[in-house]
């Protein structure tokens, strides 16, 4: 027993330790640029505002990438695909280090957001490769989260060191070196599994999938752009939801859909997919807010902290440290309260850090301890979703539903950046003309308000997940 027990451990802490190469990659792309972009902008000749458009284009790729990629995996195979998207992403970002203007940058900028199917997929692949060991599974996606946050950390640290001494161009390749040098880790060190399935690509659902979501994005970019009054957005936005409900009917009626919607609206799937898109409302959306609440000076507004942008990089890691510890802490946390509690957990953890920012807002330390509380929270979730969502399907449709946890959480994060940005759109005084810039107090308190509220939701949705429920697809025989 303990022999064959070691045997399927050992393969799967071998594929981790390659699969945690992938994870410092993507680490790389998510901490490295977060503080260049004033650097970055001056580089291009634009304006600090449109850099909002970088996250706007690669949210929009993201969605529609992770939603058709997910499941070509399952199809095709988990690694290949894996291995293709780390080939694109290391492509784009070369093109990013290198683009001669904007919009060049913004294309290659955009590709580059390829990498939100990674963790999903490396999930997927732990998950079958430890046989559907649940136990196995949530420990090694503690493991490449903790390694994931450990490399924003370093790499935005590295970033910042290496700004006033080298050349933009050059500096933007060290995020391309390091993607490059994840694709032979994942060919020579990942092992490819047997593809169960043997359907084809739905290619009318993946069509449909993709000019919802476009619809959908687009509309919300409008939002921000325009107004929630504008009559284009209005009508995009709908347009997008109404292909979406569209193709949710056209799921139904495929022998091989591209997503089993039945699966993902199933008892097993559906909480854990609604709380992820909860989840990106404060995960993804609330960043930005942090940020710019940090850096107001009290003295014109009688609000905000007023501290430097070093001093704003010094919360960030205090922030992604703290995700490091919630996914190090997610399996003894399992271990006694079970999966669905621990996700619970992590949910009400980040409900209680950004609600107590109503109250406690007016000090770095209050800042601190909150940013804290809603961190540990964060870093169980970022790890147990996916994990969860694999344990709780077929698993031919492992790919999917723990891409769709990324694809989710990635729309949630572009509607509650919407709603955010519409909330912090008018100024918060108008006694003085430097204040004219900022947004007002209330807006903030919106932000965190509904950030609590969703995560407290999506706690709530947690407690009826069923562990190893399937919907009304039954699993394949072992």
């Amino acid at each position: 027993m303990t022999a064959t027990r070691t045997r399927p451990l050992a393969g799967v802490g071998a594929v981790v330790g390659f699969l945690v190469c992938v994870e410092i990659a993507s680490g790389a792309l998510q901490g490295f640029y977060t503080p260049l972009y004033t650097d970055i902008a001056r580089e291009l000749g634009i304006a600090d505002a449109d850099v909002n458009w970088f996250e706007a284009a690669q949210l929009a790729l993201s969605a529609i990438v992770v939603a058709v990629l997910a499941r070509v995996a399952d199809l095709v195979g988990h690694r290949q695909v894996l291995i293709g998207s780390t080939a694109v992403t290391a492509v784009a970002t070369w093109g990013v280090a290198l683009a001669p203007d904007f919009w060049t940058f913004l294309v290659f900028w955009a590709f580059a957001g390829c990498y939100t199917i990674w963790l999903p997929l490396e999930i997927a692949i732990v998950h079958r490769r430890a046989a559907g060991d649940e136990r196995m599974t949530r420990l090694a996606a503690a493991v490449l989260v903790c390694t994931l946050e450990v490399a924003v950390i370093a790499t935005a640290l590295l970033s910042g060191a290496l700004a006033d001494r080298w050349s933009m161009h050059l500096v933007l390749c060290v995020p391309a070196v390091i993607v490059t040098l994840a694709l032979p880790a994942i060919w020579f060190g990942v092992p490819g599994v047997p593809v169960q399935s043997r359907e084809r690509l739905d290619v009318g659902g993946a069509v449909l999938i993709g000019v919802g979501l476009i619809g959908l994005m687009a509309g919300l970019i409008l939002v921000r752009v325009d107004g929630p009054g504008s009559p284009v957005a209005i009508v995009t936005l709908l347009a997008g939801l109404a292909v979406l409900g569209w193709f949710v009917r056209f799921e139904r009626e495929q022998a091989q859909p591209l997503i089993d919607t039945r699966l993902l609206f199933g008892r097993g799937q559906a909480p854990i997919q609604l709380a992820s898109f909860f989840f990106g409302f404060s995960v993804l959306g609330a960043q930005i807010p942090l940020s710019t609440f940090a850096r107001t000076d009290p003295a014109v507004t009688g609000y905000g902290l007023g501290v430097t942008a070093a001093r704003v990089s010094t919360l960030i890691g205090l922030y992604v440290a703290t995700l490091a510890v919630g996914a190090v802490l997610l399996p003894a946390v399992a271990r006694r309260l079970t999966a669905r509690g621990a996700l619970a957990v992590g949910s009400l953890l980040v409900a209680v850090g950004y609600l107590l920012f109503v109250p406690r807002h007016g000090s770095t330390g209050a800042l601190m301890v909150n940013l804290a509380i809603a961190g540990v929270g964060s870093g169980m979730l970022v790890a147990g979703l996916p994990a969860a969502a694999a344990a709780a399907a077929p698993a031919r449709h492992t790919g999917v539903v723990t891409g769709m946890t990324n694809m989710t959480k990635t729309v949630g994060g572009a509607i509650a950046s919407s709603l955010f940005a519409i909330a912090l759109a008018t100024t918060g005084s108008i006694d003085s003309d430097a204040a004219q810039n900022h947004a007002p107090l209330h807006g903030y308190l919106t932000v965190w308000v509904i950030c609590g509220a969703t995560a407290l939701l999506g706690g709530l949705l947690l407690l009826v997940v069923r562990t190893g429920e399937v919907g009304v697809t039954e699993r394949e025989p072992a």
